[in-house]
């Protein structure tokens, strides 16, 4: 029985008896097998590209690309790579790059292209660092130090058509404006505070008191040259590669970074005629301002601040300004009230003196401020210019300006900055002693809608900047947490109100908030993203996009 057994055909092939008697059991051990094996292969896969990126990622691979300036590791270049002006968001980069040409820019981030999807180093131009919110910053990435980059030397054109400037995108408006000015010239269109780089500004927007005549500062450029987000250097204009020109333009550095800019230049005055007024009374108050902007030959700058509850207030305007009235000055009180500041200059040079001051007082005498608080002033034009850096240098003196800055900047649509005011002014903030409050309107005519830069839909809107200094370590109205609660009470008001308001330099934490801040703008700003960074390797700390890591 045993024999026959044994020869059965069954028992002569124990695995095609296995098979026949229990055929799952076959199919999943061939299944489990295939799955170890492919497991296996995808693990040594992940390994392998972990070890190049591991590799590729390291300082001695940035260390090996011929460049003309240098990279630093060293623990202070970092630490002040990781901060800027707002001194609230610390991200430390693995690296940073200061260049000496264009070229090692293009480079780097050729070098970081290259590495594909599977590396994670991504790219930040860091200007002054005058960033709010860690815009400028790059974590365990490479952060360019923009101010580093010494060519091209700055060059005056001042033929008869069209004047203008070529400097590098690292240049200081500042040393740009010493530099025009041993040629009679000047450009058309600033910011407040001209202690930023041309790159960094251009990357925004660049908005002052001049914007409503002449445009924000990117309305006034002709040319560019960028290194995209592929290591390319690209020369563009309106006529040539036109798209990239006007991405880049207000793209929040997206899309490539600014290395040399061609910047329209004009007659440059000797002497500011500077001018403050108040009003007790809003209406009044844009009516006038919104009139001055379409004056003809009237002011060169037109901005103003919202003043609550501020103590002898006049009487600190009296060291930089002279009243006009004294007697009536001198009995003004703006204790407990909330006041409006017009803000007014007037360009001329000495011999226009005469002109100009019959013109200014035409002007102003159609105006419906506060007969007793009428302040006026004579600088030059750098000093007008350069007055924030005057304040600038009194706060450092007295350890008041590497603080935090909680700033918020906004565009509000004419149409609704009464209601913004009612309730922002009437009840949001209570006092302006911890920073100013700019509003001023803008004339969108003067903006380019084919730029990145996104603004209301309304022919006029204003600009309102809640300029604000927290102080260390206090809970009460002048803390970091007070402030920013008071920011969010804003917005949020803006945003349950429906007023159409959208931020300048603006920060979010989701692509969601991104996208509805974009608005139809979104589509096209994501397309350009794909055209110019498809690795999203440019200006992480934007927050705008990720940079995934993919395996193939």
């Amino acid at each position: 029985m045993m024999i026959k057994l044994l020869h059965h055909p069954l028992t002569t092939n124990k695995s095609s008896y296995r098979k026949m008697r229990y055929p799952s059991f076959s199919l999943l051990r061939e299944h489990n097998i295939l799955f170890i094996r492919g497991f296996m292969i995808l693990f040594l896969s992940c390994i392998t590209i972990q070890l190049n990126f591991c590799i590729s990622s390291t300082p001695s691979s940035l260390k090996a690309l011929p460049l003309e300036g240098h990279f630093s590791f060293e623990e202070a270049d970092l630490k002040h790579a990781a901060s800027d002006f707002g001194n609230r968001y610390q991200s430390h980069p693995m690296a940073v790059l200061h260049p000496k040409s264009v070229s090692d820019i293009a480079n780097t981030i050729k070098h970081i292209w290259n590495l594909g999807p599977s590396s994670q180093l991504s790219v930040a131009a860091r200007g002054h660092g005058h960033s709010l919110q860690g815009q400028a910053q790059a974590h365990g990435g490479v952060v360019i130090n923009m101010e580093s980059l010494s060519v091209p030397e700055m060059q005056v054109h001042t033929g008869e058509s069209s004047p203008y400037v070529d400097v590098s995108g690292g240049e200081l408006w500042i040393n740009i404006l010493h530099e025009t000015l041993r040629y009679g010239f000047t450009p058309r269109s600033w910011t407040d505070y001209l202690h930023l780089t041309v790159g960094g500004t251009l990357s925004n927007a660049g908005v002052s008191g001049q914007a409503f005549r002449h445009g924000p500062q990117i309305s006034n450029v002709q040319k560019l040259e960028i290194v995209t987000g592929t290591g390319e250097v690209v020369n563009c204009s309106e006529e040539q590669n036109g798209e990239l020109f006007h991405s880049v333009l207000g793209g929040l550095g997206q899309f490539g970074i600014i290395t040399r800019a061609r910047i329209f230049l004009e007659p440059a005055p000797a002497m500011v005629k500077w001018i403050r007024v108040l009003y007790a009374d809003f209406t009044a108050f844009i009516r006038d301002q919104e009139k001055l902007i379409f004056a003809e030959k009237a002011f060169d700058y037109v901005e103003g601040f919202v003043i609550i509850n501020r103590t002898g207030l006049l009487n600190n305007w009296s060291s930089s300004f002279n009243p006009q009235d004294p007697v009536q000055a001198s009995e003004f009180k703006s204790d407990g009230r909330t006041l409006f500041c017009l803000e007014l200059a007037k360009y001329y040079n000495l011999e226009e003196t005469l002109l100009v001051n019959q013109e200014v007082e035409k002007h102003l005498s159609r105006l419906n401020y506060i007969p007793s608080t009428l302040f006026l002033t004579e600088v030059t034009y750098v000093d007008f210019l350069d007055r924030v850096h005057t304040s600038e240098v009194k706060l450092r003196s007295k350890g008041l300006w590497d603080v935090p800055h909680p700033w918020l900047n906004l565009f509000i649509p004419k149409t609704k900055i009464h209601h913004f005011a009612e309730v922002v002014f009437g009840n949001i903030v209570k006092e302006t002693s911890n920073g100013p409050v700019l509003i001023y309107p803008v004339n969108k005519s003067k903006w380019d809608n084919r730029t990145s830069v996104v603004i209301p839909e309304e022919d006029i809107f204003y600009l309102v900047a809640f300029l604000a200094s927290a102080v260390p370590s206090s809970n009460g109205p002048d803390g970091l947490e007070h402030i920013l609660s008071r920011n969010k009470k804003i917005l949020e008001y803006c945003e349950r109100a429906n007023l159409g308001v959208k931020q300048y330099l603006p920060h979010y934490s989701t692509q969601e908030e991104w996208t509805a801040h974009f608005g139809s703008q979104w589509e096209i700003f994501k397309k350009r993203k794909s055209l110019y960074d498809p690795l999203a390797i440019l200006a992480p700390g934007q927050g705008i996009f990720q940079k995934s890591i993919t395996f193939s």
